[in-house]
Formats: structure tokens, sequence, C-alpha cells
């Protein structure tokens, strides 16, 4: 609790002190990042069920802010436990639908809801179709200099939230039962675990934190369209960052979206923005060879050794 107080003051703090605009749009970036990845390692990482279909819920929870801008003119907050909400909802059903299906089976099933998904957005002229929408920013609450840093902050309250809840997760009996499914679905199922209702659970959470991840985007852009939501690159991202930090825990998300975000950052800022999935393909392929446990079963690996040669 205390660490989680102590992020977040560290961020307000930065944007007090800091007068780089840049600092915080990227930041929002990477703090995105961190949640979009610990949502998926819950039931990517965890369950050992790997989920494609993450730009889905990430445009989800967008669009259903969209949507509430456009009726309501409904604030941040409204927004992102709608898009919880929906996400999480549109995360259970899938799961329902899909979760009985085992490997590349349930994966290629994940492609297809995208699909699903973006189609009906396209046609969809109240959020703006095909065409995309503007949304304007209100104004900064007093307490900011500008609107962005105030979805900085917000963002980093959400990325403490996920990772919180994943650290929970991964200690309690549904970590532990997610785990034994990773392993061995059918022994675990032998000795009485509900796997079929914990897959549901941790679908479900995956899918509210993705939303909650893709909720601010439309006020962080000020202009949405579906080709930009459902991006190939939080699909990719989002499955990347786990492998690389180490799907075996909550941290190897964290550390994955840190090095990865930060890293596209950098290469929009000083190459182009178009090789940023080229990047996150050629690490996720080096990892893959080099660490296929990521950094932390590297970590783990070369500290054994090292007590080993002691």
């Amino acid at each position: 609790m205390a660490g989680a107080v102590a992020v977040v003051f560290a961020a307000l703090l930065l944007t007090r002190t800091v007068g780089n605009e840049y600092v915080f749009f990227a930041g929002y970036v990477v703090l995105q990042f961190v949640v979009l990845a610990t949502a998926w390692n819950i039931l990517g990482g965890y369950a050992g069920y790997v989920n494609f279909g993450s730009g889905a819920f990430f445009a989800a929870g967008a669009y259903t802010s969209v949507a509430l801008i456009q009726a309501f003119e409904a604030p941040l907050l409204v927004q992102v436990l709608a898009a919880a909400a929906v996400a999480g909802a549109m995360g259970f059903l899938v799961g329902a639908l899909t979760l009985r299906l085992r490997g590349i089976f349930f994966s290629i099933a994940t492609v297809a809801i995208a699909v699903i998904c973006e189609t009906v957005v396209i046609n969809w002229s109240f959020v703006g179709g095909a065409r995309g929408i503007a949304i304007f920013q209100p104004e900064a609450p007093a307490a900011f200099v500008s609107y962005n840093r105030m979805l900085f902050v917000a963002m980093t309250c959400f990325a403490v939230l996920a990772v919180g809840l994943a650290r929970f997760v991964e200690s309690s009996w549904i970590g532990r039962g997610l785990r034994a499914i990773r392993d061995n679905e059918e022994a675990a199922e032998s000795v009485g675990v509900p796997t079929l209702r914990l897959k549901l659970v941790a679908a479900t959470l995956s899918g509210a934190l993705m939303g909650v991840a893709g909720a601010p985007f439309p006020l962080y852009m000020s202009f949405i369209e579906p080709v930009s939501a459902f991006s190939l690159n939080y699909a990719v991202s989002a499955l990347a960052m786990p492998l690389i930090g180490g799907t075996a825990s909550w941290l190897g998300p964290v550390i994955g979206a840190v090095l990865l975000g930060t890293a596209q950052q950098v290469v929009t800022v000083t190459v182009s923005s178009e090789l940023n999935v080229l990047v996150v393909g050629l690490v996720l392929v080096g990892f893959v060879v080099a660490a296929p446990q990521g950094i932390l079963g590297l970590a783990q690996r070369l500290s054994g050794r090292g007590g080993a040669s002691r």
C-alpha cells in the first residue's frame, strides 16, 4: 500500500517539476502498456491461454468512453468504470464461448473476436464509424498545467491498481488454480479444481483491465478511428511485454512494459513510429531464443549459476 501511494505521489510531483510536455505524453503510453501487459498476463501468463485479441478489449474501453462522451459528456471516472464493466462483460462472454477450446484454437478464436468488434465499430456512425471522430479535451483541473498531465496521473493510478490486482490474484487460491490449469488442465480437473470457473474469472478480470487501459485513449489522442483503436501494436505488445519480462510473476509484465514501451517511444522520436511493431517483434524473437522465460527467468538462472559456482 505504501509503495502504491509513493508511486502516485511521484507521478504528481513530476507534473509539478518537469516542464517538457512530451514526458507525460510518452509516460502515459508506457503506463498504458503496464496495464495492458498486466491484464494479458492474468489469463495468458497464469492460466496459459494466449489471447491475440487484446486490441478488441482495449478498443471496447475506448469506444465505450466515446459513446458516453457523445451521449452524456460523462466525466473520465464514469467512462473508466463503464469501460471496465463493458470490457469485463465482453471478457466473460468471450470466455464462455471460447475457453473450452485449447491451444491454438483458442488463440484463433480471439483473433476472430477482434475482427468482429472492429467491423461493428466501422459501421457504427454514432461513434464516428470508419471516418473516426474528434474528441475535445475538457479544461484541465486547477491542480494540473494541462489535461495530458492529469491523464498521466490517472493512468499511473490505473497501473498501480492493475498491478495490485495481479499480485492479489497471483498469491490467492485463484492464482494457484490458474497455474494448475497452465501446467496440466486435465490433472487439475481430476483433483477438483473448478477450471472453467477460474478461467472465466481470469478472462473477466483481464478484459476489464484492458478496457480501463483503453478508456482514456480518446481524450488522450483527441481523435479516434478504428485503425488506431484496433491497432496491431496493442495486441502484439500486450503479448510480447509479459513474455519479455516473464509471465510467472506480476513483476514480469511491468518490467517488459517499461523496457519495451520506453524503447518504442525512443524509436518513435528518433526514427519512425511505423517501426514500433518491428521493434517489438525483433526483441520478442531475441528473448524467445535467448531467454524463453523472460528477464526474471534469466535473472533467476544466472543467480542460480552464481550461487552454484560459489
